[in-house]
């Protein structure tokens, strides 16, 4: 079922998109060579709470997975395409890429986000990875308006990406949010135009490309959270929660 915002909820939800790009901003910045996963997951915590909020994904368990999941960020790195579990036994290193996504509860309500961050200096071809999946979320948001439908954004998200011969993920997508951190619709990074849920003043949704440098399929890990390239080649992930308006879609997830 589509949940459409009330003003008051609205008004929540960009406090609390502020609060969560304000985080992750930090954790971002934090990045560094000999950090392990589980520092950067720790740091996020400790922001969480000094702001008085809660964190989303702590002791969360989606659809279909047996065990809570057991860290305030997911922490991806390189070939781990998302929901990466925080480990002080995974340590940043130069070169590598790590995905950092965030969800945020405030005051009830829930907003999402993330970043795809380099670790030190990175090869032009990881750059570029992360380059281009950044402007696939903002191709997708371009196209988040009135009257489009959810088909629309994935068409021009994969009509974006195609010329850039990256794989699109297409077992996970974006999704609602703001009552709960995982609502409708289901919002796939690729689609057909006209096709799929009409978009109307009020729905809030995270829009969050995943692209790898190889092929799109995916394997999971025996975590049951962990998903990874299946050729072993690095993935990069962007996302932001947005507001459906009137008039062009307004980003929620901003400091």
């Amino acid at each position: 079922m589509i949940i459409i915002k009330t003003p008051q909820e609205i008004e929540i939800l960009r406090e609390g998109g502020k609060r969560l790009a304000t985080i992750l901003r930090k954790v971002k910045d934090k990045v560094a060579p000999g950090l392990s996963t589980k520092d950067l997951d720790d740091y996020a915590f400790t922001l969480i709470k000094e702001m008085g909020d809660t964190p989303a994904f702590l002791n969360y368990r989606p659809a279909g997975t047996k065990a809570l999941f057991p860290a305030s960020l997911c922490v991806s790195v390189n070939d781990e395409v998302v929901h990466g579990i925080p480990s002080t036994k995974k340590i940043l290193k130069a070169g590598d890429v790590v995905s950092i996504d965030l969800g945020l509860q405030h005051k009830e309500l829930f907003t999402d986000m993330a970043l795809t961050v380099p670790v030190g200096e990175v090869s032009p071809a990881s750059a570029k990875l992360l380059e281009i999946t950044e402007q696939a979320l903002n191709v997708g948001i371009s196209n988040a308006v009135a009257g489009n439908s959810t088909g629309d954004i994935g068409h021009a998200i994969e009509s974006f990406v195609r010329t850039h011969k990256y794989g699109i993920v297409e077992v996970l997508a974006g999704h609602g949010v703001g009552k709960a951190i995982h609502e409708d619709p289901y919002v796939p990074n690729f689609g057909k135009k006209g096709k799929g849920i009409k978009l109307v003043p009020g729905m809030v949704i995270a829009l969050e490309p995943m692209l790898n440098q190889g092929t799109k399929n995916v394997t999971l890990d025996p975590d049951g959270y962990t998903f990874r390239t299946a050729d072993g080649k690095k993935s990069a992930h962007f996302e932001h929660t947005i507001l459906i308006t009137d008039n062009e879609p307004e980003i929620l997830t901003k400091p």
